[in-house]
């Protein structure tokens, strides 16, 4: 199999662990200060009633249960014996720390599971939270940022600023921990080169994980109103792939990449159509970097 021209995350896992590692999503039951009243009510323009879950198992399940089904489920699937805890739905550090820390040990149940990755919001987290994910093995945070631009987090009701993004993203690295930064691309009036710069901001902090996504309308978000009263413009895939291979050549080499595409909107999908394509959008950029003689980081300039 040819090397991609991006450094996957599960490249960077099986560097770590000598095999396929496999993400167990789980919902922990949490709540989000951008739903509840604390910062704002709706959420996220974009997000919808499941929080951004895939909805792989049901909440109703523990979080133990849930984590006993994923490695049955993915052992029986694809012979899978090692696996991430991945905390998803909503905000994941939004408790106390020490109900916090009830539900993470929860998650290590099995030997199976070889680290945590904890899904969540940059205004969610304080020093003892961080000190609590620091002393987990193989611990990453995924933190939703989505556009490093305040104007634009203002346009999505995203209730926090780059520089809360920023101030946590630091002190999470201070305390050892890896940390996955998840940008969306096409946002509400935001240019092709808005978006190079916000890449750029992620390559000088040398971020060690992105996870892409493309700006999706679907039937219970709050985007979807807003796209029926004022019409929304939607990246093409062609559009957001090439965007896509612009965002990589400038972040570093060693930046991991965790996410380009996905599926599984189906059910709630209303724009764009394309979106579940994930392998033929995989491919398309697979095409686009060879077309262009290109790879992650071949734009990246380290900053002193």
């Amino acid at each position: 199999m040819n090397k991609k021209a991006y450094y996957t995350f599960s490249d960077y896992l099986k560097e770590e662990f000598g095999e396929k590692v496999y993400k167990i999503t789980i919902d922990a039951g949490f709540s989000c200060p951008n739903r509840d009243g604390t910062i704002s009510k709706g959420g996220c323009i974009f997000c919808d009633e499941s929080g951004s879950f895939s909805k792989a198992h049901s909440s109703a399940l523990d979080v133990q249960n849930q984590v006993k089904t994923g490695i049955t489920t993915l052992n029986k699937r694809f012979g899978a014996n090692k696996f991430l805890a991945y905390f998803q739905a909503f905000s994941n550090t939004y408790a106390p720390v020490e109900k916090l820390k009830e539900i993470y040990d929860s998650a290590f149940c099995d030997d199976k599971i070889v680290g945590i990755s904890i899904g969540t919001r940059p205004d969610c987290l304080d020093e003892e939270k961080l000190n609590l994910i620091a002393g987990y093995k193989n611990a990453w945070l995924e933190l939703g940022l989505q556009s490093t631009f305040d104007e634009t987090l203002k346009k999505i009701n995203r209730g926090h600023t780059y520089g809360c993004f920023e101030k946590m993203y630091k002190k999470a690295k201070e305390k050892g921990i890896k940390v996955c930064v998840h940008m969306i691309l096409g946002l509400l009036d935001e240019t092709p080169d808005m978006m190079i710069e916000s890449a750029k901001k992620l390559a000088k902090l040398e971020v060690d994980g992105v996870k892409l996504h493309m700006l999706t309308v679907l039937e219970d978000a709050p985007l979807y109103k807003y796209y029926l009263e004022r019409g929304v413009k939607l990246l093409s895939m062609e559009e957001y792939c090439n965007l896509a291979c612009d965002f990589l050549e400038y972040l570093p080499p060693k930046t991991t990449i965790h996410r380009l595409a996905g599926s599984g909107y189906s059910k709630t999908l209303i724009e764009p159509k394309w979106i579940n394509n994930k392998f033929e959008t995989l491919n398309l950029i697979d095409k686009i970097f060879e077309q262009r003689k290109s790879y992650q980081g071949i734009r990246y300039k380290k900053l002193d």
